[in-house]
């Protein structure tokens, strides 16, 4: 689906969402799959998000493949820290009380099979954005700045 920061595509198992990435090399579909009951609604709450009208998904997640750690890692930022909000890659290590370490969560956040819908652009270094890898190629840390500003958890660039 394409967004302000470029077309998104969401994969689902037909029970949950699995992946979402950014794509520059692939159209939109004409349509969505109606045999997939979860695609329509991931369509739905991604377009009120980027209208802002949503400001938390309510959307069933896979997490399968993952270590425990990094799930552990992914569900404490996916339920504390919410829309408008940023927390450390150090902070979140604290929160999720595993032995994680702050580099391990910025390693952790760079593998997140569905940004957005947990919200690794919300975890920034400690002295500035920190990296991201969601976005089209090359534009990672527009994309984390462009959600950021959206979101108002940054101020908006004056250039």
């Amino acid at each position: 689906m394409p967004t302000p920061v470029g077309t998104l595509a969401v994969e689902s198992d037909g029970s949950a969402i699995v992946r979402m990435a950014w794509r520059a090399d692939i159209e939109a579909p004409a349509g969505i799959d109606s045999v997939d009951p979860v695609l329509p609604e991931a369509v739905r709450q991604l377009r009120a998000y980027f209208a802002g009208e949503l400001t938390e998904f309510d959307l069933p997640v896979d997490l399968g493949g993952m270590s425990d750690a990094a799930r552990a890692v992914l569900t404490t930022l996916h339920r504390e820290v919410g829309h408008g909000d940023t927390v450390t890659y150090g902070e979140l290590a604290a929160m999720t009380g595993t032995r994680v370490s702050a580099r391990g969560v910025g390693t952790i956040m760079g593998i997140n099979p569905v940004p957005l819908l947990i919200p690794c652009h919300r975890v920034v270094a400690g002295d500035g954005l920190g990296g991201y890898s969601g976005g089209v190629t090359g534009q990672g840390l527009s994309t984390k700045r462009w959600l950021l500003e959206f979101e108002g958890a940054l101020p908006p660039t004056l250039f």
